[in-house]
């Protein structure tokens, strides 16, 4: 009978002949998921052996991480910014580059004031979770056109317990308009920015698997940030906030794109490789 560390092994040389970067983890955190246990707790167990049903399952999920399905897809969870996010082929997996983008909101802004934030392309809302996490006074507004990932974003603010001060809507930003006169005082995204002729040379586990939309909207990668910035004037009050992530040397023409749209006091925000990776500034 197969025990924990005779699976361990057996999948690590498996994935690691299909080209999966850290195996050894790939192998531990899948068989933690099956075992619903934490992956370090594998260790003091290594002699267990493993249900049949265990290891169908675990042989099931190693053939899916085989075929470079990513991890986040297979156990259909990640963590970011310290929180537990839901995810699924109808959302991108959350990125570490994006925690950034959080980091910039929060040391821009009165935490102790109500604010409106509305948030571009939410995905699966790890954006207006965690920034509203750390903003308990503020009221966001989640879009997305797409119906599954508003579904996901519903469910992850259910998860972490911050369903009621979120207006989560499916539409498309092309077609969105305001509900009334009521503006925001802060516009964040994180939209598609890879441009069409770079899209079919991206890793498999991306072109293969995430959303297509969440990552090119077929153009040269700038689309949306002159749409954003552009629907600013009337969408965003007096003095208010956009805050963009953007790719690798994308910054200084989103810069750019915002200073036509009459944005000032325009800063970039580094990850942490010194990449500009979010670009900010606040409406005249």
């Amino acid at each position: 009978m197969l025990t924990i560390l005779n699976a361990v092994e057996l999948s690590t040389d498996y994935l690691n002949s299909k080209g999966v970067e850290s195996p050894r983890l790939n192998a531990e955190i899948l068989l933690a998921n099956i075992l619903d246990c934490k992956r370090m707790d594998l260790y003091l167990k290594f002699d267990q052996p493993l249900t049949k049903d265990e290891t169908t399952k675990y042989r099931e999920s190693i053939s899916r991480r085989g075929k470079r399905e990513p991890l986040q897809y297979i156990t259909g969870k990640v963590e970011f910014y310290g929180l537990d996010f839901l995810v699924n082929p109808s959302v991108l997996i959350p990125r570490q580059e994006t925690e950034i983008l959080i980091d910039t909101v929060l040391s821009q802004v009165d935490k102790e004031i109500k604010l409106g934030i509305l948030d571009i392309g939410t995905g699966s809302g790890n954006i207006t979770i965690s920034l509203l996490k750390h903003l308990p006074n503020s009221i966001f507004t989640s879009l997305d056109k797409s119906e599954e990932a508003i579904k996901t974003a519903k469910n992850n603010a259910i998860l972490n317990g911050l369903e009621n001060n979120i207006d989560f809507i499916i539409k498309d930003f092309n077609n969105y308009e305001l509900n009334g006169n009521e503006k925001f005082d802060v516009i964040v995204s994180n939209p598609p920015y890879i441009k069409l002729q770079e899209y079919s040379t991206l890793d498999k586990e991306l072109l293969n698997y995430e959303p297509k939309d969440a990552l090119t909207e077929n153009n040269d990668g700038f689309s949306f940030y002159k749409l954003i910035s552009e629907k600013a004037d009337y969408i965003l009050n007096e003095k208010g906030k956009i805050f963009f992530e953007v790719g690798i040397n994308q910054a200084e023409k989103v810069r750019e794109i915002m200073v036509q749209n009459n944005f000032s006091n325009i800063k970039f925000a580094k990850d942490y490789l010194g990449i500009n990776r979010v670009v900010y500034g606040e409406k005249n």
